[in-house]
């Protein structure tokens, strides 16, 4: 069970509201089909907040995804259902999930999911993580990630581009400062 807290007034729920609003129930579905065919997971797939928060909100079930991508990232799962030991598997999640090439601006904190503070943060974090389920041979979600396209110049080739001068730079032909007034301008 999350921990409770107050409710919140003025411009802390107004500020709830709007992180709120940016949830995308499609983006979400996407994201718990693709645990799903990754885990092999019977999971509920609706994409509403409330049956994202409920599969996700022990963190045993990311543990196991990230296991089935890359086995050995997370070495122990705890399944107690203790506040600490479900928190303890979402940061072992997201220490997996930087390991594994996800950004940390697009990694959620402990509390986004099991204080239920920011659940499209999560969405935007395991859809980061699957669009890396082909690097590790699973099937990924969203478009393919950019792979290297390191060039190697020789010697030779990189002293004939000195000897170019570029047409984007310009051409001063002509260029004088009549006409240009910076500042007022003394009027008599």
């Amino acid at each position: 069970m999350a921990a409770s807290r107050a409710t919140k007034s003025g411009f802390a729920a107004e500020a709830q509201r709007k992180i709120m609003s940016k949830y995308n129930e499609e983006h979400a579905q996407e994201v718990l089909v693709w645990i799903r065919a990754v885990t092999g997971d019977d999971i509920p797939t609706s994409g509403d907040m409330d049956t994202l928060y409920e599969t996700l909100k022990d963190g045993t079930l990311l543990c196991k995804l990230v296991n089935e991508l890359k086995p050995g990232s997370v070495k122990r799962v705890n399944t107690s259902t203790m506040a600490f030991k479900c928190m303890e598997n979402i940061n072992n999640f997201l220490a997996a999930a930087t390991t594994l090439g996800v950004p940390t601006q697009e990694q959620f904190q402990t509390v986004d999911l099991w204080e239920r503070q920011n659940l499209n943060s999560v969405v935007i974090c395991l859809q980061s993580l699957g669009r890396k389920g082909g690097n590790f041979g699973k099937p990924s979600i969203g478009p393919k990630e950019a792979s290297k396209n390191v060039r190697q110049f020789t010697d030779e080739q990189l002293k004939q581009g000195d000897a170019i001068i570029s047409l984007q730079y310009g051409s001063n032909k002509g260029a004088t400062q009549s006409g240009i007034n910076f500042g007022n301008t003394r009027h008599m």
